[in-house]
Parts: structure tokens; sequence; C-alpha cells
């Protein structure tokens, strides 16, 4: 076998398991963790446009935990981190899961409903809910949508994306899609709770 036939082949085989340019989610094929009752839903680059397009109308709210938002980045479009779950306080180790145990935030829904008020946002006026990879932001829309919000936009891809084969998230999401992000945030846009 000669050097390019065998080059070609082990590009070939390679293929599959290198990360390659942003893909989008195909919403009609949505795994139910991701499906919300409004069935409203944007891949991180839609949700840059109307955020960027829509300005103060668009409410933009990350859902992760305030570790994600502090350590991990965030939009730098997002007006505020409302975590809609949190470690529990003390930590406590939950042993079926491996992890520390984690609770929803009680607070959740009334603190998107003061921060909507102060930024006139109506239960009418698109709000885009964005979470590590879109479960926990389709469970926050779902919440929303209970409290009569009626345009509750989940991001399918959330900021970090989906898991590769290989096990990391970069196949899509806000951070894959090239979109401006930041490891800077105001006080105004960090939850304090």
């Amino acid at each position: 076998m000669n050097c390019k036939a065998f080059g070609l082949i082990l590009a070939l085989l390679a293929t599959p398991v290198l990360a390659g340019p942003y893909q989008p989610v195909d919403v009609s094929r949505l795994p139910q963790s991701k499906q919300t009752g409004l069935g409203l839903y944007l891949s991180a680059p839609e949700a840059f446009k109307m955020k960027s397009e829509g300005g103060a109308k668009v409410l933009f709210i990350d859902v992760r935990t305030r570790g994600e938002f502090q350590f991990v980045g965030a939009s730098a479009l997002v007006d505020r981190n409302i975590p809609l779950i949190e470690l529990d306080s003390p930590p406590r180790w939950d042993a079926r899961s491996g992890r520390y145990a984690m609770s929803l935030n009680p607070d959740f829904v009334a603190d998107v409903s003061a921060l909507a008020a102060r930024m006139n946002i109506g239960k009418g006026d698109p709000i885009i809910v964005m979470c590590r990879s879109g479960e926990r932001s389709a469970r926050a829309a779902d919440l929303l949508q209970a409290a009569g919000y009626g345009k509750v936009y989940s991001v399918v891809d959330g900021f970090e994306g989906d898991m590769s084969r290989n096990g990391r998230r970069e196949v899509n999401g806000w951070k894959n899609a090239d979109l401006p992000w930041t490891y800077t945030m105001t006080e105004g846009q960090a939850s304090v709770r």
C-alpha cells in the first residue's frame, strides 16, 4: 500500500472521532428531557440572533448553577444568572448518583418574575433560558409556562453543548458556535442567593 492510500484510510477512520464544526440540534428529534410544553426551541446561534436583535425586549436567563456561571463562563448577552437548581447547602454527598446533591431553587419563578417586572417584560414577551446542554432549560421553560409566561424559548444545545463520541462537550452549544462569551460578569448578572 502506498503512503497516499494509507493516509487517506487513516483520515477516513479518524473522521468520526474528531470534533467537526458546529452541529445544530435537530429539534424534530429532541430527547424527552429537552422537550418543553410550549415547544419553543432555539439553537445557540438563533438565541444570539434573537437577543441581539430584540435587545431589552427579550429577557435572556442563564439557569446554570452559580459555580458554572462563574467558572465555566457565560454568554456576553445574558441578562442574569438565576439557577434552576443549586448544590445543597451545606453540601452533602449523594452516593446513588456519585455527586453532590442538588435541589430545585424554590425562588426560581419568583426571581424571574421580579427581573421581568424590572425590565418591563410581560408574560407575552420572549424569554430565552439556557443551561449547559438544554435539559435544565427545558425544565425552567415548563415552570415559567406554568406561571403564565407564553413565549419561553429553551436553548436546546445550551452553553457548552451536547457530548461528542469522545465524551467532550464539543459539538454544539454557545461556546462551540464561537458566540461571544466571557468569564467576566457584573454584580447585576450574578445570582447572589
